[in-house]
């Protein structure tokens, strides 16, 4: 039986109320004293920029160097943000009059950080605007800027198994130098089992570095896999051919859960979306690092036909609108960058959700692999321009860049 509810008396709350609003005007007005120590935390740890210089410069092959970046003083910052390992920094730079920003994941162990030393390890694309500016033009004591790092590709105890599978290719070793230097610190604590596909034995980045950690610790392993028909795999910790899922079955604990973590060039991830299927992970424990910028919407299948090969853009940042034309093998963001529009990126891979704008009208083709969009972004026609690709003729309102 449902007990009786009585009804409250105001009248009994009336004088109280009155007697509080007394001991209010009757206080003096002050502010709280509450320490700000987690607001210079915060600031140490999530700069906005930070602005660093070219200490050092090592070849690690003819298309591939890594730049090691300190505190540049003169222009403010003293310490580096700390991160963990898997993080990226967003590099920004200005090239023919173009504001441009590409990702580059740290290849320095975090304890380097409170060293006052990042490096970053970049490999030369072709056609590549940012890699190749950087490898021609960065010397020692050339100013750069980054961001904080970002990203989420670090090793996540609560989600990964304690055993993880890194498959990386070419440049995408970099995370993974970073977190076998972490477990090297003890600022990690998993088995880090690394199938690292190259060209050939000269093309293999790191090898020195790869090979002194596997000396130090039984927590990591590292199997190169060389495609090239003639490459030499004579030695310990080789395989010829690729990246396989009975390749990684080979490598794999048995009757136990693991982690897979893929970072590479896009081939890659093209042909591990084939293979890694047939593990039957389930599919937290497969975890794909950043794409980069993404090129050739249309060798995607499922690619519209007809569409022109040109378009007209009409955008909107804050009160000011302009339009511009660009080619529809370019993305949103790369179209605007080229037309000397300043928008907001970090990823350029749809990931971050940094570039966030309202499209207007028009249509858009993003690659399935992506489609990082919430359902509320689909309900509000909201787009992530760094990857997607205009159908049609657009009209969008894209935030400043920051």
């Amino acid at each position: 039986m449902a007990s009786k509810v009585k009804a409250l008396k105001t009248n009994k709350f009336i004088p109280i109320l009155s007697g509080r609003q007394k001991k209010f005007e009757s206080e003096m007005a002050r502010l709280p004293e509450i320490s700000d120590q987690a607001a210079v935390i915060a600031k140490a740890l999530h700069p906005k920029k930070q602005c660093l210089k070219v200490a050092e410069i090592i070849d690690r092959a003819d298309d591939c160097k890594s730049f090691v970046l300190v505190p540049d003083e003169k222009r403010g910052t003293s310490a580096l943000a700390y991160f963990s390992a898997g993080k990226y920094l967003t590099v920004f730079e200005e090239i023919e009059g173009m504001k441009i920003t590409r990702a580059y994941s740290i290849s320095s162990k975090p304890q380097d950080a409170l060293q006052g030393k990042y490096m970053l390890t970049i490999k030369r694309v072709q056609g590549g605007l940012m890699s190749n500016y950087i490898l021609d033009n960065w010397e020692v004591g050339t100013e750069v800027t980054v961001s904080a790092p970002e990203g989420h590709f670090e090793y996540q105890p609560l989600r990964d198994a304690n055993k993880v599978i890194c498959l990386a290719g070419g440049s995408g070793i970099t995370p993974f130098i970073s977190m076998a230097g972490a477990i090297i610190d003890g600022d990690e604590d998993f088995e880090l089992t690394l199938l690292y596909g190259s060209r050939n034995k000269d093309a293999i980045l790191f090898y020195d570095e790869l090979l002194e950690i596997t000396k130090k610790t039984d927590k990591v392993k590292v199997i190169h896999v060389l495609s090239d028909k003639d490459a030499d795999i004579s030695g310990d910790g080789f395989e010829k051919g690729f990246i396989t899922a009975d390749l990684i079955r080979k490598y794999a604990p048995e009757n136990d859960v693991y982690s897979v973590f893929i970072c590479g060039p896009q081939a890659m991830y093209d042909a591990l979306d084939n293979e890694l299927p047939k593990l039957n992970l389930e599919k937290k424990y497969i975890r794909h690092e950043m794409f980069g910028e993404f090129h050739d919407p249309k060798s995607q299948k499922d690619y519209p036909s007809d569409i022109p090969a040109t378009v007209s853009i009409t955008v909107t940042i804050q009160d000011e609108t302009k339009t511009v034309t660009g080619s529809t093998d370019d993305s949103v963001l790369q179209i605007l960058e080229k037309n000397g529009i300043a928008a907001p990126s970090r990823c350029r891979s749809g990931e971050c959700g940094f570039c966030h704008s309202h499209l207007i009208s028009g249509k858009v083709y993003v690659p399935k692999h992506l489609e990082y969009r919430r359902l509320a972004d689909f309900k509000f026609d909201c787009i992530h321009p760094c990857c997607s690709f205009p159908l049609t003729d657009l009209v969008i309102n894209v935030p400043p860049a920051k």
